[in-house]
């Protein structure tokens, strides 16, 4: 079943369950990926491109908690971090620090990566090797810590 036959899915028994707040999250994720797909112009979506869409919701939401929080709304950050726990279901588990060392030791071997300039090619070479189990934003960090 492919990632989008099962947020449909989910949205339709999230609907019969009356489950509002998870509606509302996958309601915003099919409309988020039917954009993505408009813009893509090359047909249906690949699992691979769906999760980009969701890891794109997923650091928006975090940076509207964070935005509420500081502006003392709590009610608006804690509804934003029950759909950020939606979205984050539909991602694969996400690797432990170790595992992800691990991988960037490895595509900086692989790729013979060796300086800062080699950034871009690393990074491009994790995100296609970690498919959607680790956020970008890990993923730049390690990297950046080994071609210091």
């Amino acid at each position: 079943m492919s990632l989008t036959a099962k947020i449909d899915q989910d949205m339709k028994e999230a609907m019969l369950a009356r489950q509002t707040t998870r509606v509302e999250a996958l309601r915003f994720l099919k409309s988020a990926v039917k954009y993505a797909a408009i813009e893509k112009k090359t047909g249906p979506m690949s699992d691979d491109d769906v999760r980009q869409v969701i890891q794109k919701q997923i650091k928006q939401r975090r940076e509207s908690i964070d935005q509420f929080a500081k502006n003392g709304r709590r009610d608006l950050a804690d509804k934003e971090s029950a759909e950020l726990a939606v979205l984050e279901s539909y991602l694969p588990q996400q690797m432990n620090d170790e595992e992800l060392a691990a991988m960037v030791r490895a595509v900086v071997q692989e790729c013979g990566l060796a300086t800062k300039k080699d950034f871009g090619r690393g990074m491009k070479a994790l995100q296609d090797k970690a498919q959607g189990r680790a956020e970008p934003k890990r993923l730049s960090e390690a990297l950046g810590q080994l071609l210091q």
